[in-house]
């Protein structure tokens, strides 16, 4: 009888067999009841099921003796692998087959060889398909990667952008395994998706399915249909329950759960972020009860996004990630669309601007209450004066303690206080600094976190009958504008003010501005989607907004309305889970489209209001409209797609997309990084395709909580990597328009300036391509900088010390030199004189002499004063102290290049930017910060360090004679005290280093001056919080 080949790949050895080890694996051999000899190729572990079921899960076929092992020399180490195998020619790519090298034996799949060649089961079937399309290199190092996690766990997350195709990543990594695939997705959208990828396989892959009952090798579900719960379902009220999500589910998730156990599957979970906010737990359990099953998460959201609590619920469902390359790097190899983050602010319409005004009065009344000093029995200022300026005892925060170090430990009250202290409200505490963030008059939350401290510290525990009257009226007004008083403290709900920002008519009127704008610059080649939170108004408008807001505020029916009146040439179509609308024109036509492409389904147009709206009714459902409505917009006979978040806004794959608005509300990270990438996949058509996308922003000046809507536009981008226009790749507002700062909305005159940029490089989609510098290397990591706002010039030179610098004489070189020569010929002429030279020639060589002496004096001083001019109208010289830094931190050992790798850019708004290249991100950053430290007002450094300031001596010869005679002799020059660098000032041969490189670049003088001596307290304390330049800093994040 011949001899059946086996292969699987976990489990004990059955009873009787002899074992071969051949390093990590195990060769092994038994005899079957039948007389019959098996060989099993496995991993030399033990495993959780008994043998017999092991054999039972294995399909034995009858061979030849020593039947050829092909399919083994595909997934096997060659030193088991017979010798005249060994030189065959490999199937498949190489990347394949190493893959299943290194994954596949320890899976649990099973691979049959039946003696001639033939494969049977999942893992045969599998074993001859291959994607549709060549994968990319991006894709293949995903791949790679899965198999290095896969080898040592079951278990891996996968992070691509958006348009980097983890879809066919993830089938073709499953397809390896030899499996069944079980697909999860967060809609029905999603998860045609993946039945639509998985029939591009080739040559002909079986079909998959979208039925629960798990019987085809692919099936592709939505986390709806296992996470829907029984609300009668009972669990243990102690916590005792082992499974309570599970024990909640209805019957059918339940049912679910059990097929998903009854065999080893490989499951596929599709924009696993959602896991984290929704059904994580719940999938938490469902894994502990399939430990065979192996588990491939595919997300967008960049695991930097991840806040504690899902970076901990991450390892535990998925362990080690896989990470791709970024957006940026996305664009710069050509493989997603260059792209341009546009904005539009806007201001309220004049119906919600007079109410927003009264708003603002209403708290106007309420500060002023507050800084009356008779308002309760000590008054807030001068309360917050003891408690937070200065820090006292009896304030409740025990001995005062060092002002960085109550920034860090509060870092909002802190905040809070320094944008008070900007206001002229309070005094600037000692050790504090004013930063970027800081530069602006408080807002309504800032009010409300020092009200917090006094409300709880002071008011509740005080019985003097004014602070009692003082904690309900501000109880009273709190709540007016959607603050409570709780014993936790002051809580925020939805405010009206934040309401009306977001969802402001005026927003849906600038994004009608924004597409006329879009269509005239691309006529029918615009694609573009509006995308809306919700289909309509879910809920009545509150009271007090009643004619103020519309009933459908902010609703994509609103947005269809509008767009339908204002701009009938773009033909909208509004396309939702629930719903299909457009005017009556375009319902008609798209009807007619769906009659020639899918006559199967009988649809109608239904006019549904006055306005025009007519809906598009009959035998279909999401999963049918979504791409039948996708074909029609592809095909330009709209050239206006409105929906929703929750269906366009992930997932949706529409290559043709080249402008985006949003008109959104979510700020996280998971949401801006999949709705932009709806714009950013490749268009096969236009392949110089370019995508906008646009944020619109309502700004009220008036009220404190007016820059609500601006703050959400800010956290929108905060980590979100753009071109500026200039080029530079950056994270935040700053890459919309070098003129936006994140810390508050551009003032009335700015406004239109930044409006007036926006339709310039809106006009200009080649200029954003050629911004992108497609094709040039990168490095696809973060970079530090040093964002410098000053009036002073700044000099991009060469990293080479200057020849001069200022020095307690003036300069750091001095005419010594000369002076000893003019020395040296008086000397001669005196001593001619001595050895009887004649009176006459004596005299004369003493008037020479003199004359000389003089002509050299004043030709020296004219030079000396000269230089002093040049240097005091170059400084001081911020590119300097740059290279000063970096070579002090190079020096000590903390970055791996100096000065020769800082780079010096304008980023067109008048404002400089400093970063340190060819270095990782840590370092960059250490520069960066110790840049900042340098170039900003000391608050509490360990050293300190002066530059002379040297006065410009003004215009013309004798003026810098003068100047260069004076300044040996009476230098007199201020000094200017900067900080050392915290990193620096760690240890004293650090700073001594950074006063080495200081000399060197920028001033000679006295060394590092330690502020915890008698001299360096003084120091400090004359200098504290005032800035040694006319300069104002910020941190900026680019990309490289």
């Amino acid at each position: 009888m011949g001899a059946p080949t086996v292969a699987y790949f976990s489990g004990r050895s059955p009873p009787g067999d002899r074992s071969e080890q051949h390093g990590g694996w195990v060769l092994r051999r038994w005899r079957t009841s039948r007389g019959d000899q098996g060989r099993v190729i496995g991993p030399r572990s033990t495993g959780v099921l008994s043998w017999r079921r092991q054999v039972l899960l294995a399909a034995i076929t009858i061979a030849r003796p020593r039947a050829p092992i092909r399919q083994h020399a595909q997934i096997c180490r060659p030193d088991i692998i017979p010798d005249d195998h060994r030189d065959r020619p490999a199937r498949g790519s190489d990347r394949s087959r190493a893959w299943h090298r290194s994954t596949a034996v320890q899976l649990g799949s099973a691979v049959i060889d039946d003696g001639v060649g033939g494969l049977t089961d999942v893992a045969g079937r599998f074993a001859t398909l291959r994607p549709g399309v060549s994968l990319r290199p991006h894709q293949l190092d995903a791949l790679d990667g899965l198999a290095g996690v896969l080898a040592e766990q079951r278990r891996a997350w996968v992070v691509l952008p958006p348009g980097a195709g983890k879809t066919v990543v993830g089938l073709e990594a499953a397809r390896r395994l030899g499996r069944p695939i079980v697909a999860f997705a967060p809609n029905t959208a999603i998860q045609g998706q993946w039945l639509a990828e998985w029939a591009r396989f080739v040559p002909e892959p079986p079909p998959g399915s979208s039925d629960r009952a798990l019987d085809a090798p692919l099936t592709a579900l939505t986390y709806q249909s296992l996470a829907s719960f029984d609300p009668d379902a009972e669990v243990d009220a102690d916590g005792r329950d082992r499974d309570p999500h599970i024990r909640r589910l209805r019957p059918a998730g339940r049912e679910l759960v059990d097929a998903l156990g009854r065999q080893p599957v490989t499951l596929l979970l599709d924009e696993c972020h959602h896991l984290l906010d929704v059904w994580g737990e719940l999938l938490a359990e469902v894994l502990e009860r399939l430990p065979d099953a192996t588990v491939i998460g595919l997300t967008a959201t960049p695991p930097d996004a991840l806040t504690q609590a899902e970076r901990v619920l991450v390892d535990r469902l998925f362990g080690r990630l896989v990470t791709g390359p970024s957006i940026p790097a996305m664009v710069r190899d050509g493989l997603l669309a260059p792209y341009a983050e546009l904005a539009r602010i806007t201001v309220p319409t004049g119906r919600e601007e007079t109410w927003l005004a009264t708003q603002a009065e209403r708290f106007d009344a309420l500060t002023s209450d507050l800084l009356d000093p008779g308002f309760a029995g000590v008054g807030f200022l001068p309360w917050l004066d003891r408690s937070v300026v200065r820090r006292e005892h009896h304030a409740g925060e025990g001995p005062a303690v060092p002002w960085h170090r109550f920034a860090r430990e509060r870092p909002e009250t802190a905040d809070a206080a320094l944008r008070f202290h900007h206001a002229s409200l309070l005094a600037l505490p000692e050790g504090a600094r004013l930063h970027e963030r800081h530069r602006r008059p408080p807002d309504s939350d800032d009010w409300m976190q020092l009200l917090h401290l006094y409300v709880h510290q002071f008011l509740a525990r005080s019985h003097d009958p004014r602070d009692e009257h003082a904690h309900a009226a501000i109880r009273e007004a709190l709540r007016g504008f959607g603050y409570r008083i709780t014993r936790g403290g002051i809580r925020a709900g939805r405010s009206p003010v934040d309401r009306v920002l977001a969802r402001s008519s005026a927003k849906i009127d600038s994004a009608c501005r924004i597409l006329a704008d879009e269509h005239q610059n691309l006529g029918e080649r615009l694609r573009a989607v509006v995308v809306c939170d919700h289909e309509q108004a879910r809920a009545t408008v509150p009271a007090g907004l009643v004619g103020v807001l519309d009933d459908e505020a902010g609703s994509a029916r609103l947005a269809l309305r509008l767009l339908q009146r204002e701009l009938p040439d773009l033909r909208p179509v509004l396309v939702t889970g629930r719903t299909v609308a457009a005017d009556a024109g375009v319902a008609r036509a798209l009807v007619s489209y769906a009659a020639e492409v899918a006559p199967e389904l009988r649809l109608a147009p239904v006019p549904v209001d006055a306005a025009g709206v007519v809906e598009v009714r009959g035998s279909w459902t999401s999963r049918q409209w979504v791409p039948l409505v996708t074909r029609y917009f592809e095909s330009g006979a709209s050239l206006t797609l409105i929906g929703t978040r929750a269906l366009l806004g992930e997932g949706w794959d529409c290559a043709v997309v080249n402008t985006l608005v949003d008109l959104t509300e979510a700020t996280t990270a998971t949401s801006v990084v999949q709705l932009r990438g709806r714009a950013l996949r490749l268009d096969p058509e236009q392949p110089d395709k370019v995508a906008h996308t646009w944020s619109v922003v309502c700004v009220d000046r008036r009220h404190p909580k007016g820059a609500a809507d601006y703050a959400r536009f800010v956290r929108k981008h905060d980590g979100y990597y753009g071109a500026t226009e200039h080029g530079v790749v950056l994270a935040g507002v700053a890459h919309v328009d070098a003129g936006l700062s994140a810390f508050g909305p551009p003032s009335v005159a700015a406004l239109e300036e930044v409006e007036q940029r926006m339709l310039r490089r809106c006009r200009d989609r080649d200029r954003t391509r050629e911004l992108w510098r497609i094709g040039e290397p990168y490095a696809d990591r973060p970079a530090h900088a040093v964002r410098v706002v000053t009036p002073a010039a700044v000099r991009d030179l060469p990293p080479q010390p200057p020849a001069v610098v200022p020095a307690a004489t003036g300069l750091s070189t001095d005419a010594r030199s000369v002076r000893w020569l003019v020395d040296t010929v008086l000397v001669v002429a005196s001593t001619a004189t001595l050895l009887g030279t004649g009176p006459g020639v004596a005299g004369l060589l003493l008037v020479l002499a003199t004359l000389v002496s003089l002509g050299t004096h004043v030709r020296h001083a004219h030079e000396r004063g000269r230089r002093l001019r040049e240097v005091a109208r170059s400084s001081p010289d911020l590119t300097a102290m740059a290279y000063a830094t970096a070579d002090a931190l190079h020096t000590a050992g903390l970055t791996d290049r100096g000065a020769d790798a800082v780079t010096v850019e304008p980023d067109g708004s008048g404002a400089w930017q400093f970063h340190l290249t060819g270095v990782d991100a840590d370092a960059s950053q250490r520069y960066a910060t110790a840049l900042d430290e340098v170039l900003s007002a000391p608050a509490d450094p360990r050293y300190l360090i002066g530059r002379y300031v040297v006065p410009d001596p003004g215009d013309g010869r004798w003026a810098a004679v003068r100047a260069g005679w004076r300044a040996p002799r009476d230098p007199r020059l201020a000094i200017a005290r900067h900080a050392v660098p915290t990193v620096l000032g760690d240890k004293r041969e650090r700073a001594d280093a950074f006063g080495i490189a200081w000399w060197c670049w920028v001033s000679q003088g006295a060394g590092p001056i330690y502020t915890r001596s008698t001299e360096g307290a003084l120091l400090l304390a004359a200098c504290r919080g005032l800035s040694p330049l006319d300069a104002h800093t910020a941190l900026r994040i680019t990309w490289e």
